[in-house]
C-alpha cells in the first residue's frame, strides 16, 4: 500500500488517464486481472494500469505444448493467444473485476484488420479504460506477415481501430522490424494515442535429447532481463518520434527493479511495464514503487513526470 507522500510522487497521466503509479502490469503476465489477487500481499492497486490477456474475436485454444521455456536471464513463451473470445471477456470477466483498484486495459489481437476492428468495437462498449493493439499478429491475408513488422499495415490497423472507438488507443510495437521509429511515425499519423514498447523478441530453445525445439510452436517471444538493453534503445528511438506529438510511451522489457524502471523513464517512457518479473516475485511492484519514490526524494523531485525523457542524448 502506497503512503500518501509516495502516492503524490508517483501519480502520473497517460492519454488523459490518471495512473496512481507509473507501473503497468503487462498483457499475458496477469491473466484477466484476477489470477494474482489470490497471492497473499498482492494488489492490483500497486500498478497504474493492468493490461488484460490478449483477446481475439472468437475463442482460441492456443499453441501445442510446450508453451514456456526458461532461458538465461529470460523466458520464451508461445501461448498462442489462448482466450475465451472478446464477447465472453466483456460478458463474464469484466463484471468480476474490482474497477476501483486500477485502470484495466483490453489487449486486442486479430488475424485481419476486420477482426481488429470488431474486437475494438466490442471493448469500446465496455468499462475498460483504454485499448492496446497487439499488432504483432500474423496477417492471414498477407501470407502470415506480422502487421507490426510493416509500417503500412501497422498504420492501417491503427487507423481502422481509431475509427471504431473513442477510448485511448495504445499501439504495442514489435522490436522485430527494420525501423521502429518509422513505424511509430506512421502510427502517430494514423491516430494512436500512445505506444507500448517493446513486445517480445523472437527466439528459440533446443531440446538436445529430442533434437527438436523445446516449444511446440518451434519459436516464441523472449522476455525478461535479457531484452532490456534492446528495449531501452527502442523506447528512445520511438520517443524521438512520438514526443513532439505528445504521444506517451509505456516502456517495457526486462524490468525487475526500481533502477530498471528509472532507466526507462529517463529514456522517454511515461509509464513502465512489469511482466516476466512477476513470475518469480509477484510482490515486486511494491518494491519498485518504493525505489522510484526514494530516488525522487533524493533528487528533490516532486513527481515522476519530471524524469520522462531527461536522459542526455
Amino acid at each position: 500500500m502506497l503512503t500518501s507522500s509516495d502516492a503524490q510522487l508517483l501519480r502520473t497521466e497517460l492519454c488523459g488517464l490518471v495512473l496512481q503509479t507509473p507501473l503497468v502490469l503487462l498483457s499475458g503476465c496477469v491473466g484477466f486481472g484476477q489470477e494474482y489477487t489470490r497471492v497473499a500481499g498482492f494488489s492490483n492497486a500497486d500498478a497504474g494500469m493492468l493490461v488484460l490477456k490478449g483477446t481475439t474475436l472468437e475463442p482460441r485454444l492456443g499453441n501445442p505444448l510446450h508453451r514456456l521455456a526458461e532461458t538465461p536471464a529470460g523466458m520464451l513463451n508461445a501461448i498462442g493467444l489462448q482466450n475465451p473470445g472478446a464477447r465472453a471477456v466483456v460478458r463474464d470477466i469484466l463484471p468480476r473485476l474490482d474497477l476501483s483498484e486500477t485502470l484495466f486495459v483490453a489487449n486486442v489481437s486479430g488475424a485481419t484488420i476486420e477482426e481488429y476492428v470488431e474486437v475494438t468495437r466490442i471493448f469500446d462498449d465496455s468499462p475498460v479504460a483504454a485499448i492496446e493493439l497487439n499488432i504483432s499478429c500474423p496477417n492471414v491475408k498477407a501470407g502470415g506477415v506480422q502487421f507490426g513488422n510493416d509500417p503500412d499495415m501497422s498504420a492501417r490497423v491503427v487507423a481502422a481501430c481509431r475509427a471504431a472507438t473513442g477510448k485511448p488507443l495504445i499501439t504495442k510495437l514489435s522490436p522485430n522490424q527494420t525501423d521502429i521509429a518509422e513505424n511509430a511515425r506512421r502510427c502517430v499519423e494514423a491516430g494512436t494515442d500512445a505506444f507500448a514498447a517493446i513486445n517480445t523478441v523472437q527466439g528459440m530453445a533446443v531440446d538436445l535429447d529430442r533434437r527438436q525445439p523445446v516449444l511446440g510452436n518451434r519459436q516464441g517471444g523472449l522476455s525478461g532481463p535479457a531484452i532490456k538493453p534492446i528495449a531501452l534503445l527502442k523506447v528512445r528511438q520511438v520517443y524521438e518520434v512520438a514526443a513532439p506529438h505528445g504521444v506517451p510511451i509505456i516502456g517495457q522489457g526486462g524490468v525487475n527493479s526500481a533502477q530498471d524502471a528509472l532507466e526507462f523513464l529517463l529514456a522517454g517512457a511515461s509509464a513502465v511495464g512489469v511482466g516476466t518479473a512477476l513470475f518469480y516475485d509477484p510482490l515486486i511492484c511494491s518494491a519498485i514503487n518504493a525505489g522510484i519514490a526514494q530516488y525522487l526524494r533524493s533528487h528533490s523531485l516532486d513527481n515522476v513526470r519530471e524524469l520522462v525523457g531527461q536522459m542526455s542524448w
